[in-house]
């Protein structure tokens, strides 16, 4: 301990002491107007040097001078109160139950604990107070608004107040709750709703509003978004608490508000008991593995402590990435990290031979629609032949578990994309019916960040002036964050039976053009939205069902359970795309099965 540490501990007892001594002074001043015998005056003085020596006592066994608490903080609020209630309670024994001292004035051991406590308190927040830095920097900080009165806005304030390097400046709080309205967190009003933010904020000169609500949800963050940045205010969001270290709020939490936090779903409770149990101690093999959904899957199934975690994919860089950022270094050089195509069935096999993979999750496609349509082969060879490979393998090698990623294309399927996907439902819900493990599928929407998805397309024409190109006015979409995608293909290895497909509620689609606008208003640019006309074979609106499925939520209150008709591998042959000369047509020579 250094000196000066030890001398301030030394001084927060001398002020507790100090403390008693000054609430027995005031109790005899007021009440006895310091009129006492002077046998009662030495009663008083041993009274008050007793309180002092147990103070000291109590206080260091409940750690209160041994650096516990943070001083003055509310944690310590409630050592400093069980230690006056201790040491009230040996004086009013000592001095008043057990026969008493005859000349001892009784109502000091009531009255003077009560403000002996006060005044230990007082000290503390003044000491407290006094070494509250200041901040240095307010020429240059900006007025902003904390939208939400809660726990969360409340740390965030003490926070900006505390940083003398931070860059803002609180003039005042923003929350929906009525009864909110007069509140006043340190020195900082709430200021009205959310229809008071622009007035206020011109008012007070703001820049920058922050959303600080641990429970906001997504339609709420758009809603206030709209107004804050329509308004040529900069929008701030600190992420829920749940999804902070420690629940603890850091200024350095603080962000832009990104189109994921306003279109994804919200997550999926998850059974992590069940999952633990079929990933723990299991060889898991994951295909596609450098992909956008691959990778943050790989993620995922690590931290459940697999026996060993197999990576496979076709792109070398990619794997390079998602080594390095689930262990932290990448130099490929472990049989864990596996180079191969699902198309090469021997290649596979020598995999399947050396790993003996317990758990599958085939996450490998080709995904892009309008490139499919011009080469169908590349899709059926990838989506539907390589699937095949992995399923044939999967039954051989006796694999427990089995998920096949599909997409909501796969429900009344119209393109090359589409068609291929419901191949492979099909064909996994076949080998769900005769191999020995279990076979799924899982079926989601778009994933909103994905690699070459339509957000980082978007915002590349931002970059370049534009135009934003959508393909149609009134085109809709699903949505769903690479977090939530994973974490749905995780569960339904939980929760799935054989052949089925696991379908996420998705909440209601959303319009392109809309999430144009709020890139382009985010932004702060002047930039065009111009419209392509739809592609060949695309819809206008996705199906997250075919017309005969019907879902059924046995397990999970936002996923749904549908059957698939199983196709054999055998009969596959008659679902292949005619040969052509021209490579650009289209998804109409494969059958709508």
């Amino acid at each position: 301990m250094s000196g000066g540490t030890l001398a301030r501990r030394s001084l927060v007892g001398l002020w507790d002491c100090a403390a008693w001594c000054i609430a027995v002074a005031l109790i005899v001043g007021t009440r006895y107007e310091f009129y006492l015998s002077v046998e009662q005056w030495n009663t008083v003085f041993l009274y008050a040097a007793l309180a002092c020596l147990t103070q000291l006592g109590v206080g260091a066994l409940l750690k209160l001078y041994r650096g516990r608490y943070r001083l003055g903080s509310f944690e310590e609020s409630p050592g400093l109160l069980l230690s006056m209630v201790v040491v009230a309670l040996i004086l009013i024994v000592a001095f008043v139950a057990i026969g008493g001292l005859a000349n001892f004035p009784r109502s000091i051991a009531l009255l003077a604990p009560p403000f002996a406590l006060i005044f230990m308190a007082a000290g503390r927040w003044a000491y407290r107070a006094w070494r509250t830095p200041k901040p240095v920097n307010a020429e240059n900080t900006e007025n902003v608004l904390i939208y939400g009165a809660g726990d969360a806005g409340y740390q965030l304030l003490r926070l900006i107040e505390m940083d003398t390097s931070s860059p803002y400046r609180v003039v005042g709080l923003i929350d929906d709750n009525p009864a909110k309205r007069h509140l006043n967190l340190l020195g900082r009003p709430v200021l009205g709703g959310r229809d008071d933010i622009v007035r206020r904020a011109q008012e007070r000169d703001v820049t920058t509003v922050i959303l600080a609500i641990s429970a906001a949800s997504k339609g709420m963050i758009a809603e206030v978004a709209d107004i804050v940045e329509g308004s040529g205010m900069k929008f701030l969001l600190l992420p829920p608490l749940g999804q902070i270290l420690g629940g603890r709020v850091k200024l350095s939490d603080v962000k832009e508000v990104d189109i994921t936090d306003i279109l994804g779903r919200r997550q999926v409770s998850t059974d992590i008991g069940s999952i633990a149990d079929y990933l723990t101690d299991k060889r898991v093999l994951v295909t596609g593995a450098g992909g956008s959904i691959g990778s943050e899957l790989a993620r995922q199934v690590h931290k459940f402590g697999p026996a060993e975690l197999i990576l496979l994919d076709r792109d070398e860089s990619a794997l390079h990435g998602v080594q390095l950022s689930i262990y932290g270094k990448a130099l490929l050089d472990t049989p864990d990290m596996v180079l191969a195509s699902i198309r090469d069935k021997a290649a596979l096999r020598k995999i399947f031979e050396e790993h003996r993979p317990q758990v599958v999750f085939h996450a490998a496609a080709l995904k892009h629609l309008p490139m499919l349509e011009q080469y169908p082969d590349e899709g059926w060879k990838t989506n539907v032949v390589g699937t095949q490979n992995l399923l044939e393998l999967s039954a051989e090698f006796g694999v427990e578990k089995f998920v096949n990623i599909s997409t909501d294309k796969a429900a009344n399927p119209t393109s090359v994309l589409g068609r291929t996907k419901r191949l492979a439902e099909q064909l996994t819900a076949w080998f769900g019916q005769h191999a020995s493990g279990t076979y799924l599928s899982v079926r989601f929407g778009n994933v909103l960040g994905s690699r070459g998805s339509m957000l980082h397309t978007f915002r590349q024409q931002i970059e370049r002036g534009g135009p934003i190109t959508v393909t149609h006015p009134d085109v809709t979409r699903y949505f769903m964050t690479i977090p939530e995608a994973s974490e749905l293909v995780i569960q339904a290895g939980a929760i799935g039976s054989d052949g089925e497909v696991l379908v996420l509620d998705m909440g209601e689609p959303v319009r392109i053009l809309d999430v144009a606008r709020r890139l382009v208003t985010h932004s702060g640019q002047d930039i065009e939205i111009v419209f392509t006309g739809l592609r060949p074979n695309e819809k206008l609106h996705e199906d997250l069902f075919s017309e005969n499925e019907t879902g059924v939520r046995s397990h999970h209150p936002l996923i749904s359970h549908v059957t698939v008709p199983p196709l054999a591998p055998e009969t596959l042959g008659r679902h292949t795309p005619e040969p052509r000369a021209d490579r650009a047509r289209t998804a109409q020579t494969l059958p709508n099965r």
